[in-house]
């Protein structure tokens, strides 16, 4: 389910941006002694005067700034029930090889405004008719009229919502609780106080369920201000962009002008993780024909998304030996630049907060330092005021074809993997399947777990739209595509040759 306020200038991104800019002002220019202080006074540059900005209290919002901060450094929260500063255990995270402390989401309780889940209500729209079809259709007489007005018992109510579809007025609510409904494989639940809770048992971090929540009241863990100082302390930092970075920052400003402000902030390199996509497809197309085209497996799971492939891999393990062995685009480009590199620390810069978790694995370490989202680049950015209209004269990229930069929008993963088999195995019959969004996913999986996609490519989006939907991105949906589609469009070349495996990095 897609968040209603996508795309939105709201509030909660407003704070976010916020939090994340002054964070990254400190690890520009904080001297070593004076990071400490710089951190803690970051709640009173959200809220500077005795007037609320966001909440009902000053000094419930300067909680909450305090606990997003933390969120922003990496850290967790703090604990409820003794007094801690802001930068408490900050010797553990002033240091540039730290990812965070787990886990990757946090529901923030100073936030969370405990939103009822699944509660049928009677609304003001009720009209007291004379049919009380919702009388009539509750299997629990949990309804009663009363002062001409029907009300629901909810200690009766079993949520069936037959009372919904019978009033011919729709006056009747369902609420469901934001993020709860967000989340696409029930990860949340209700603690005993009413707020909701992330089951990280079950959360493979797509980050959906902290779009959704109004009250800014979920975070993910960031390495923006470990990134910023490896910066500063003049470390060969290489950027990898995902292909989704085509219009998160405004209306043409192209990958060749975001590359020119990232050298011109301290980054050594600029690659495209397309590239890295492109040795995907190639890999996958291969391992199509090989593998299920010929029987040796009855499906086969392609890798990109961590959040698709961790769902797999959690609740269907005996499918993992159908999830494609191919490197992921940003294991892969890292891999080739540290080939090139060796003494790169490499960033993964993309729309995926589940990025985070798969470059923490124990496996991928050495070869991503640091991921950030497109919405904590764009605070970087801020931080150090830059202007996209200076580099209108940057180079392009030119490093991948169309079908890896295809690779940012639902579809295009099983897009590019059906050209390249057409194109390297002439005549060959591909069958694709795809889901979009964490609950179809699961449906997916469930269907070829019951033998329903034998001899299937299936691709799986963990996010509604697939990349550009991503938890850290800046703009709807809609435009991101958009923005894709134009740079697939001006690709050079369609696909990736049937070799791509002895092609080096440029």
């Amino acid at each position: 389910m897609e968040s209603k306020m996508r795309g939105l200038d709201t509030s909660v991104r407003k704070l976010r941006h916020e939090i994340f800019k002054e964070v990254a002002k400190v690890a520009f220019d904080a001297e070593p002694e004076k990071v400490n202080d710089g951190i803690e006074a970051i709640p009173f540059k959200i809220t500077p005067t005795d007037v609320p900005r966001f909440s009902d209290s000053v000094y419930r919002e300067r909680a909450i700034a305090g606990d997003r901060v933390r969120m922003a450094m990496g850290m967790s929260l703090t604990p409820s029930d003794k007094p801690v500063h802001i930068t408490a255990g900050m010797e553990l995270s002033n240091i540039s090889d730290k990812y965070y402390e787990p886990p990757l989401m946090q529901v923030l309780p100073s936030a969370c405004d405990k939103c009822p889940d699944n509660v049928y209500e009677v609304s003001n729209q009720c009209r007291g008719c004379v049919a009380k079809a919702c009388v009539a259709a509750c299997p629990k007489d949990a309804i009663s009229v009363v002062d001409g007005q029907t009300v629901i018992d909810q200690e009766k109510c079993i949520h069936c919502g037959k009372c919904k579809q019978a009033c011919p007025y729709d006056a009747i609510a369902h609420k469901v609780r934001p993020c709860s409904a967000a989340c696409g494989i029930k990860a949340i639940y209700t603690d005993e106080l009413g707020r909701a809770k992330i089951d990280n048992d079950k959360c493979v971090g797509c980050g959906q369920c902290m779009v959704a929540c109004p009250f800014a009241a979920i975070a993910d863990k960031s390495q923006i201000f470990q990134l910023v100082r490896a910066i500063r302390k003049g470390d060969y930092v290489v950027a990898e962009l995902a292909p989704s970075v085509a219009g998160q920052f405004g209306e043409g400003i192209t990958p060749a002008i975001i590359k020119g402000a990232l050298l011109d902030i301290g980054f050594k390199e600029v690659h495209e993780v397309a590239s890295g996509a492109d040795l995907g497809a190639a890999t996958e197309a291969h391992a199509y024909v090989e593998e299920v085209v010929s029987g040796k497996l009855p499906f086969l799971l392609t890798s990109c998304c961590p959040a698709w492939a961790m769902l797999a891999k959690k609740q269907f393990p005996q499918m993992i030996g159908q999830v494609s062995q191919a490197l992921t685009p940003m294991v892969a480009t890292a891999r080739r630049i540290k080939q090139k590199s060796p003494q790169a620390r490499v960033v993964f810069i993309g729309p995926c907060a589940a990025k985070k978790l798969e470059a923490s694995r124990r496996t991928v370490r050495s070869d991503v330092d640091f991921v950030i989202t497109f919405e904590e680049l764009a605070a970087i950015f801020a931080a150090k005021d830059v202007d996209f209209s200076k580099y209108h004269g940057e180079r392009n990229i030119h490093e991948a074809t169309g079908a890896g930069r295809g690779y940012a929008v639902a579809g295009g993963v099983a897009a590019a993997i059906e050209k390249c088999v057409q194109e390297y195995y002439p005549g060959v019959e591909v069958k694709i399947e795809h889901a979009e969004g964490l609950a179809e996913c699961k449906k997916m999986l469930l269907l070829a777990k019951a033998g329903k996609k034998n001899g299937c490519l299936i691709e799986g989006m963990g996010c509604p739209g697939g990349c550009i939907a991503g938890a850290g991105t800046n703009v709807s949906v809609e435009k991101a595509a958009l923005a894709v589609k134009k740079l697939v469009e001006g690709s050079s070349k369609p696909l990736p040759p049937k070799d791509l495996y002895e092609i080096d990095l440029p």
